[in-house]
């Protein structure tokens, strides 16, 4: 799907395109710059010009809170690719299931508007993580979708999804797959591949979207498949990013 970025036990999905405003939940904020396109703000995520910290709120549909190894390998992700002098941090807050059994784009970014809280403000950058219940509504016989990047500062992850995977013979951990997952997701929202930050190379899979041509990277198409994925990540080993990925990353503005 053009403009779409994520990933799936066979399929990722996210949207390249802005919205209008809706109702939104604080008064007196810019709710319009975490409302853009995937990819827009990657400059901001890996510099420290406009923003010197990062503080990412992740809403959990309860009984399905992320693992503690889980976000702490995200975390140390972050902190290897971003200048953010003044800090990462991560906030959980559990909420009810909203009670659905398959949820499309526009139903998460409903669900978003109601209950974020968190916008850019004062150098801080803001972004919004939801471990969902259900599953994806663009999900086929051939692919599951894990997670989609679909706005600037916006991820969703398919945790119940997640953990019928996990929970089979031989397959990954959740941590395992979380974290890629969630790594995945955070590449799209740093602008990869030609997604906003700029190539230094040519390694984009034009065939397959906004990823990465190098088969043991952690943008890679075929994280999309169920296959591909468990492959990359046997072993307990999550995907790291390749070389082109990270010259792309630190020409603009990360570590």
């Amino acid at each position: 799907m053009a403009g779409m970025v994520c990933i799936t036990i066979w399929g990722c999905s996210g949207d390249s395109g802005s919205e209008p405003e809706k109702n939104g939940t604080t008064d007196n904020v810019d709710v319009s710059q975490n409302r853009k396109s995937v990819g827009d703000s990657g400059a901001d995520f890996l510099g420290d010009d406009n923003f010197k910290e990062l503080f990412i709120e992740v809403y959990y549909v309860s009984g399905l809170k992320p693992d503690a190894s889980t976000l702490e390998s995200f975390k140390s992700f972050l902190t290897q690719r971003l200048n953010k002098p003044q800090g990462i941090a991560i906030a959980l807050t559990a909420i009810s299931s909203p009670g659905q059994d398959i949820y499309t784009i526009m139903d998460i970014k409903n669900l978003e508007d109601d209950i974020r809280t968190a916008y850019n403000q004062d150098g801080v950058l803001k972004v919004f993580g939801l471990f969902l219940d259900g599953e994806y509504s663009e999900n086929t016989e051939n692919g599951s979708v894990l997670g989609v990047a679909y706005r600037n500062t916006s991820f969703v992850i398919f945790a119940e999804t997640i953990r019928k995977f996990s929970g089979q013979p031989l397959g990954p951990s959740t941590s395992v797959l979380e974290t890629t997952v969630m790594n995945h997701e955070f590449g799209h929202l740093l602008g990869l591949v030609n997604a906003g930050t700029p190539l230094q190379s040519q390694h984009q899979d034009e065939v397959h979207g906004r990823h990465c041509s190098t088969e043991d990277c952690l943008m890679y198409w075929t994280s999309e498949t169920g296959e591909g994925l468990v492959n990359m990540i046997s072993g307990g080993i999550i995907p790291d990013l390749d070389t082109a990925c990270l010259d792309d990353l630190q020409a603009n503005g990360g570590k």
